[in-house]
């Protein structure tokens, strides 16, 4: 990770420019370079290296498969998600609860449509979410799990702190990065946030839209990529949901 002499930039990403993965059971869409879809000039922003913006349909999912050194955030939109992985954690993610990974050493995990596995009936309801990975501080690091209901604090319509490794936030969970965090907001018609201040921001919409201070309006699936520059005031103009990470470092190129 590096500090760099930075010039003020807002990039805005629209969501038909995105790279798609579609299957059978799939439907992806990568704000960076994912899986076989490489472009050498869009691998990461600050310390984010994966947005991808998931639905899967019930009864499927992503079989067990290994990470390593990276740490993972699921934000799940609509319906649920079942995680198990190889450290013994097993939970079902859903909207309004805030989980990360650490694939620190090496883990292997599943994630997967099929909450009825667990408790309840089959439903027909695909699942929508959010996955971000972001790098830690240091390799090799021992493989972990949180996870923490945050609904009440996402209803009050202010940007909320998800997930941070910065000892300035107190975030519902904690990542091992300490220049990285993301924070949260389901807005109503009418409700703005004040994004922070930080060398790098990348602000996402997975669903919704808002008005960006100075750049017009976003829509589902768009994103902004701001560097050396925040502040800036993010207004719904309908029922919205955003995702704000703030960093303080870049990767190394």
């Amino acid at each position: 990770m590096s500090t760099v002499q930075l010039t003020p930039e807002i990039d805005v990403r629209r969501a038909e420019d995105r790279m798609k993965s579609r299957y059978g059971w799939l439907d992806s869409k990568h704000s960076f370079s994912f899986g076989h879809h490489h472009d050498p000039s869009n691998t990461h922003h600050g310390l984010l290296l994966v947005n991808n913006d998931d639905i899967v349909d019930p009864g499927t999912g992503f079989e067990t498969h290994p990470h390593r050194d990276m740490e993972i955030v699921t934000w799940v939109l609509q319906g649920s998600l079942v995680h198990q992985d190889s450290t013994g954690h097993s939970g079902v993610i859903y909207p309004g609860l805030a989980q990360r990974m650490s694939a620190g050493s090496g883990i292997m995990h599943s994630e997967k449509n099929d909450s009825w596995r667990l408790s309840g009936d089959v439903h027909t309801d695909p699942v929508h979410f959010v996955q971000m990975w972001v790098v830690p501080d240091e390799g090799g690091i021992t493989p972990g799990y949180e996870q923490l209901e945050i609904e009440s604090e996402l209803l009050a319509g202010g940007l909320v702190p998800v997930a941070s490794g910065m000892p300035e936030h107190d975030a519902a969970i904690r990542i091992k990065n300490k220049y990285a965090a993301l924070h949260a907001a389901r807005l109503t018609p009418g409700q703005s946030v004040r994004l922070p201040d930080a060398p790098f921001l990348h602000l996402f919409v997975p669903r919704g839209a808002v008005r960006l201070e100075g750049a017009g309006e976003l829509r589902t699936g768009d994103a902004v990529r701001f560097t050396a520059t925040g502040g800036l005031e993010v207004t719904a103009t309908e029922p919205a949901e955003i995702l704000v990470w703030e960093m303080h470092a870049t990767v190394q190129s």
